[in-house]
């Protein structure tokens, strides 16, 4: 065998995906385009509520059997919260185009607040909502 054949064989794959982790920032930006995906879901769901409402007792009583069991909670909690964090992303992006906090650290440290943030605007939202 030649040299080169060897040294073609000792090489890892690139990017190896069993070991490669993507950057926060990257999951990040990922877990933004996502939730925007997830608010035009949740708008079109909005949307029939509000025209089962409009069309009289019986089908606003579907609506509300459908969204309140808990299935449909659980998909009011995932719009709530990729709400806020879409929100939030959004703030970031305003700051980015001012020309702030564009530097790896700060990309890394915005991920981490918008995620905890998101968290915490979708409790209190929901604590809010039920404590009424």
């Amino acid at each position: 065998m030649s040299e080169t054949s060897v040294a073609k064989k000792a090489r890892p794959l690139s990017p190896h995906l069993q070991v490669y982790r993507l950057p926060l920032a990257a999951v990040s930006s990922i877990t933004h385009r996502f939730t925007g995906i997830a608010l035009t879901v949740g708008t079109l769901v909005l949307t029939w509520w509000l025209v089962a409402a409009a069309s009289g007792p019986d089908d606003f009583d579907t609506a509300q059997h459908v969204l309140g069991s808990p299935i449909g909670l659980l998909a009011l909690l995932g719009w709530t919260w990729a709400f806020g964090y879409h929100l939030l992303k959004g703030i970031q992006h305003l700051i980015w185009d001012a020309g702030k906090g564009v530097n790896t650290a700060s990309a890394q440290r915005n991920s981490v607040l918008v995620f905890g943030g998101s968290f915490v605007l979708t409790a209190i939202v929901w604590i809010a909502a039920f404590a009424l």
